[in-house]
């Protein structure tokens, strides 16, 4: 057997430089963060209020792309694959998930599982009943959250929604004051909803959920089009093809206030909501 020694210069020149072992490991580096952020593993942000209380605009997510295998819109870009899902399995009632929003599939959206395929879902007075049974709802404290640059952003200019819900210090509304009920599904799952005000989706017909599809709300129920409204581009989804989920919600990995100017980096950890940062669902 060969050693390689100093003074072996043929075996000298098989050692791969400094600079191509590192320049393979990058390679390598690059390849299996792809394989992550392609078949597992990926982020979001939140541009609107509709999962509020848990989600604030301005707060970035990862998202477990695995959780209930694959379909061709769990992949980037949603190449043009067969319909149905590798290793596929259904969501359970409340879980957060990540879609590709009907009818055109090319918007990520992200909503709360309430029905299932089978399930009969209704709306009375604000409550949503699954299968002929209301589901279990009890006010709690009150949601105060501060008016942020990103919520004004969001709501031009009118963040609280309705004056009344606004809390004002000195004539000027400095936070948004909401209602807040906690809600448990079948099966024990419980969450915090927003209800500000009595709406048109407030009451509506039953839905039938068809087999692959499920039925999805947002948690800010008067500021969510979701399943309870037709499939329209930019406005409500129908029942969503268990195809177009991309994922399941993970934790919150950053939270920012919208305050933060490029320029001044001391900014960016001013504008940052620490306490939000490592949230699970």
């Amino acid at each position: 057997m060969t050693s390689i020694t100093d003074t072996d210069p043929a075996a000298v020149a098989d050692v791969p430089s400094d600079d191509e072992s590192f320049l393979a490991f990058l390679v390598k580096l690059v390849i299996i963060v792809a394989i992550i952020r392609i078949f597992f593993l990926s982020s979001f942000n939140i541009p609107s209020e509709s999962m509020q209380p848990r989600l604030l605009i301005g707060d970035y997510l990862f998202a477990n792309r695995a959780a209930y295998g694959w379909s061709r819109h769990t992949l980037p870009f949603s190449p043009n694959l067969p319909s149905g899902r590798l290793l596929g399995s259904l969501p359970d009632r409340g879980d957060v998930v990540i879609f590709r929003a009907p009818p055109t599939a090319t918007q990520d959206y992200i909503k709360r599982v309430i029905g299932l395929p089978g399930d009969r879902i209704q709306v009375i007075d604000g409550i949503v009943f699954v299968n002929d049974r209301a589901i279990p709802r009890r006010r709690i404290a009150d949601l105060i959250i501060p008016v942020t640059q990103n919520m004004n952003e969001a709501s031009f200019g009118n963040p609280c929604f309705r004056e009344n819900f606004e809390v004002r210090r000195g004539g000027v509304a400095v936070s948004c004051r909401y209602p807040r009920y906690r809600e448990t599904l079948p099966g024990g799952r419980s969450y915090d909803v927003l209800d500000l005000i009595v709406g048109d989706a407030d009451t509506t017909g039953i839905y039938e959920v068809p087999e692959g599809h499920v039925f999805l709300m947002g948690d800010n129920r008067d500021r969510s089009y979701d399943s309870r409204f037709p499939a329209v581009e930019g406005g409500g989804i129908g029942i969503v093809p268990t195809d177009n989920i991309v994922g399941e919600a993970w934790f919150t990995v950053f939270a920012t206030d919208g305050s933060a100017s490029w320029s001044n980096p001391l900014s960016w950890f001013q504008a940052a909501r620490w306490e939000r940062i490592g949230e699970g669902f």
